[in-house]
């Protein structure tokens, strides 16, 4: 209904609304990117001395196949309702009980159906010795269908920081129980304890960060709305991980154990951009997409900015790591895995394509174009597999990541493009937005290339060959014009402090120094819960 409110009383109330919605956008992707680069880093340090000291090639493959069947499964755990709890209007406590039972009851059936299977699955995937840890591991799917409620309001809220405080807990048990396990010989069954015990303490974590939303209740009217609203959200997120853990599948079934751990490895190491970058924006984008869905311009306005601040924070990183494959992966894991380099440039690519897929499949959600969604997943999926098979078995796993690249360049991300206009979104924008980033790459990528040869692999060649490579990255990505305006400024700011200076023109420089400030002030990046998955080093895939 509208308001007889006159516009000009109006407008000061849609400015303070927007200017809150801005704060907690600001101060939730601060907590995030706070929480995700540390919950990485502790990762990344874990799984270096798990794959370089504990595990060998074929106990990191069965790991990877249960790890592939829990994320696939993930995505159709709470049959896509739990996001109603970020997008819905109104109080969130009338449907919070509804979703939780929702929540609970497909979960349940969910792993009394793998668990059953179990065996069949893992033959299936080519590690019929991963039967066990598949049937441990999948309890994850119980916890994840009971936290999902607590946790969503969480985003909804944008309380990171609490977030944060939960994601600790949780890697702080899950990595101790896996590390503890795997030195005393378990093998892959330690990630999967390890995983088990740390969404434990998240679910306890997430109760008590959002007390009062693990309580069961049930309105048939609001969860046949819910079913309405989750059901192609969770065959879209279904196909989406489906796609994302086809090539695992794949590998593990056509090349074997150890090929598959190879691969897993590259996969991981390709995904550190993805993970770091993209989930600390994903955390919040969502939500604040949401909130942007009823202004079209807007909402475009937001997207662009957003693509185009992930695509300049990703693009040094995958280029360096796809560069210097072969000395990183023996650097940091030791020779044994150099194999894995094989394949890391083109997962690096693919890795690009996925946070830009990424971001537009939250665009889209909020938006309402589940169809869309689904649509595109399923050609993406079915375009995949046959792809990657003939790739598999024509080749090794660099072969197999070549494949991936291919259908997602000449395939996924033109249909992406073409549901965003669709959806209001101005493709134009997003093209000038990614071609100083793209641009940056290909410059960046040549000096790698060139330096490599002329320096060699040693641990300070590969220190000079990253900075001058991203030196050459920030040329292109950095506009001209604001250099020009920062040394204006601070000329201006040395006039002002110079003894003879009149009051004036100290007046004058302060007002240009604070200009420059205002037009050099990064813009706030909306985004979006990530992805459900375990904490601790299990999450890695």
């Amino acid at each position: 209904m509208e308001t007889s409110a006159p516009a000009p009383a109006a407008a000061p109330a849609a400015d303070d609304g927007q200017a809150s919605l801005g704060t907690k956008v600001r101060s939730a992707t601060r907590w995030s990117l706070i929480n995700t680069m540390v919950m990485r880093l502790g990762n990344f340090a874990t799984g270096i001395v798990l794959v370089r000291y504990v595990l060998d090639p074929a106990a990191w493959g069965v790991y990877g196949v249960a790890q592939t069947v829990l994320m696939v499964l993930l995505a159709a755990n709470e049959l896509g309702v739990t996001l109603a709890i970020v997008r819905w209007e109104g109080d969130v406590r009338r449907f919070a009980p509804t979703v939780l039972t929702l929540g609970a009851l497909s979960s349940g059936l969910l792993y009394l159906l793998l668990f059953a299977c179990a065996p069949a699955v893992a033959a299936l995937l080519g590690s019929s010795e991963a039967t066990a840890v598949l049937r441990v591991m999948c309890l994850c799917l119980v916890l994840d269908g009971l936290s999902q409620v607590p946790a969503g309001v969480l985003t909804r809220e944008f309380r990171q920081g609490r977030r944060m405080v939960v994601d600790a807990l949780n890697f702080v048990v899950s990595t101790t129980v896996t590390l503890v396990l795997a030195l005393q010989g378990w093998g892959a069954m330690s990630f999967a304890c390890g995983a088990v015990a740390g969404n434990v303490v998240a679910l306890a974590g997430c109760a008590l960060a959002a007390p009062g939303m693990l309580r069961f209740g049930w309105d048939a009217a609001q969860a046949r709305a819910l079913l309405r609203f989750g059901l192609p959200l969770a065959g879209a997120s279904l196909l989406s991980l489906a796609v994302v853990n086809a090539d695992a599948m794949i590998v593990g079934a056509v090349l074997g154990n150890i090929a598959l751990g190879y691969y897993m490895l590259a996969f991981n190491m390709a995904g550190w951009p993805v993970r770091v970058i993209s989930e600390t924006a994903r955390r919040v984008a969502f939500a604040g997409f949401s909130r942007l869905a009823g202004t079209p311009e807007a909402l475009s306005a937001g997207f662009a900015r957003a693509l185009g601040v992930l695509m300049t924070a990703t693009v040094p990183a995958c280029v360096l790591l796809g560069g210097l494959a072969g000395p990183l992966v023996e650097l940091v894991y030791g020779a044994k895995w150099r194999p894995a380099a094989e394949a890391l440039p083109w997962l690096m690519a693919l890795g690009l394509a996925r946070i830009a897929a990424e971001l537009t499949y939250d665009c889209l959600v909020a938006v309402g174009r589940r169809r869309s969604l689904l649509l595109i997943q399923g050609l993406w999926l079915v375009t995949l597999v046959p792809v990657l098979i003939l790739a598999a078995r024509a080749g090794g796993i660099a072969t197999v990541g070549a494949g991936h690249v291919a259908v997602a360049g000449a395939v996924v991300l033109p249909a992406f493009l073409l549901a965003l206009r669709h959806g209001g979104i101005a493709v134009r924008a997003l093209a000038r937005v990614c071609v100083r980033p793209v641009l940056g790459g290909v410059l960046m990528a040549t000096a790698v290339v060139l330096l490599r040869q002329r320096l060699g692999e040693g641990p300070a060649a590969l220190c000079a060959t990253s900075v001058i490579g991203l030196a050459c990255h920030g040329l292109c990505v950095l506009p001209g014009r604001r250099l020009v305006r920062g040394a204006l400024a601070r000329r201006s700011r040395g006039r002002a402090v110079a003894p003879a200076a009149d009051p004036s023109d100290g007046a004058d420089a302060a007002s240009a120094a604070d200009g420059a400030s205002v037009a050099d002030g990064a813009s706030t990046v909306p985004s979006v819960p990530a992805r459900k998955r375990p904490a601790g080093p299990a999450h890695e895939r």
